[in-house]
């Protein structure tokens, strides 16, 4: 797919130029979810009608974490506003779950900031650009992702010193992209909507330049050919005794395999039976030899996460996978809870349903009382820093806007969200006013976790080496 990006260009001009015709059920879908939430509300924010205090909602998620762990997530939440973002998605969940919704659900990726946009491969090799966070993920209100994604943009600003008035400018940019691609998918049928993907090509063609766009293609793929299982395997082993072992980088990396020899097996089984067939038959030819418990992000730090190093029986090849704790989703209080037993099997679900292509590896296993999904490691995959992002912002948020119109227009009814939206400014102003209120909320409570890690009334430790 080619797209000029002012305008979409898929599928023909007609489709992203003329109205869209809606059928009359989806049309009363669109219009009645107005009088339920006017376009205009999307924009109030008061922080007295929140009903929770956000220190508490960061400090009761710490119940079903290593314990051991919880000091570093402190530590990192603290470092800055945009740090304690990513980490206080639950702080999100409980205001947004304070407002009144829209009730035009979509399978929510729960954790939609501008970070968690990247690039992997794909089972078919190729490089897709894509939402690639699912550990929230739970049918919900549209426009939570939609407003948690554009107040990132605010947040992520600001970290970098990037003026206010940018700033609103990467809110409306990603918010049309949304917009724009939400009304063209509205129009397409709906199997042209899952075969839709997102290629290096377009997100080049939204943030290059005629001076950087071929420099811009090599860094990308330079990036993504490094960050392989043999990538990993020169980066993060070494040899032990003639094996080929993972180095330890304590407290950040250390060694778990011992601990868990006895279950091994039964992890393994469990893992093998939530895959097909025809991966698990590929995961026999490999041999665990190595795992390390690690810590990851900001947000999962004190989940559970597994790195683990296999081999090939007969040519050694590595293969990386990571096993990562899988708790309710932050959602759950505010909707309803999950219809999976097995958290592992609600993200690995989840993500399926959202992204245009999903890592062939996705399964899910259970260690003990805990519940883990599991996936490849890197694999090609391309992760955006906040500077470098932050120097094209508004084109970057008008990609993700794109891709996350198509991701909702997966799971749900696109054109009962396309009405809702419409095509005046208003919604475009109120998502505008949302944005800067909440960066100033996360501003406020990040103060509030920082005091308490400074007076010593929560235990934190250093977030990085």
């Amino acid at each position: 797919m080619t797209s000029t990006h002012d305008a979409p260009q898929t599928h023909g001009e007609a489709l992203a130029s003329g109205p869209t015709v809606y059928s009359g059920q989806e049309h009363s879908v669109g219009k009645a979810a107005r009088k339920i939430v006017p376009r205009r509300a999307l924009g109030d924010w008061d922080p007295s009608a929140r009903g929770h205090d956000a220190l508490q909602t960061i400090l009761a998620q710490n119940e079903t974490r290593d314990q051991r762990l919880v000091p570093i997530r402190h530590g990192r939440m603290a470092a800055s506003p945009w740090t304690y973002y990513r980490g206080a998605a639950a702080v999100m969940a409980a205001d947004l779950g304070s407002r009144p919704n829209t009730g035009i659900t979509v399978q929510l990726c729960g954790d939609a900031h501008v970070l968690n946009f990247g690039l992997w491969n794909t089972p078919e090799r190729t490089l897709a650009f894509d939402l690639r966070d699912f550990d929230e993920t739970l049918p919900g209100p549209f426009e939570w992702d939609v407003l948690r994604f554009l107040a990132s943009l605010v947040v992520l600003a600001r970290d970098n010193n990037v003026a206010d008035a940018a700033a609103t400018e990467a809110v409306r940019a990603g918010f049309r992209g949304y917009r724009t691609w939400m009304r063209t998918y509205s129009g397409w049928p709906i199997l042209d909507v899952w075969a839709e993907k997102f290629s290096v090509d377009e997100l080049t063609g939204y943030i290059a330049t005629p001076a950087n766009g071929a420099r811009l293609d090599s860094v990308i793929e330079k990036r993504a050919q490094k960050r392989t299982s043999r990538g990993a395997s020169k980066k993060l082993t070494h040899l032990v005794d003639g094996r080929r072992m993972i180095k330890e980088e304590p407290p950040y990396r250390v060694h778990a395999l011992a601990d868990y020899t006895d279950v091994l097996n039964d992890v393994i089984v469990a893992y093998y039976a939530s895959v097909p067939e025809n991966v698990a038959a590929l995961l026999r030819r490999f041999d665990l030899v190595d795992a390390v418990q690690q810590v990851v992000g900001v947000g999962s730090v004190g989940m559970r996460v597994f790195l683990n190093l296999a081999e090939e029986h007969e040519t050694g090849d590595p293969l990386f996978f990571q096993i990562k704790q899988a708790a309710p989703s932050v959602y759950e209080k505010v909707v309803a809870p999950s219809v999976y037993d097995h958290h592992g099997q609600r993200v690995v679900n989840g993500q399926r349903l959202i992204q245009s292509a999903s890592d062939m590896f996705l399964g899910w296993t259970t260690i003990g009382d805990w519940e883990f999904y599991v996936r490849q490691f890197r694999d090609g995959k391309v992760i955006p820093d906040g500077p470098t992002v932050s120097r094209a912002l508004s084109q970057f948020a008008a990609a993700c806007g794109h891709v996350l119109a198509r991701a909702h227009a997966r799971s749900g009814d696109a054109r009962a969200i396309a009405d809702y939206l419409g095509t005046s400014d208003k919604v475009e102003e109120s998502v505008v006013r949302f944005a800067h209120a909440y960066a100033d909320q996360t501003e406020r409570d990040h103060a509030q976790l920082a005091a308490a890690v400074a007076d010593g009334s929560i235990p934190s430790a250093p977030g990085w080496p």
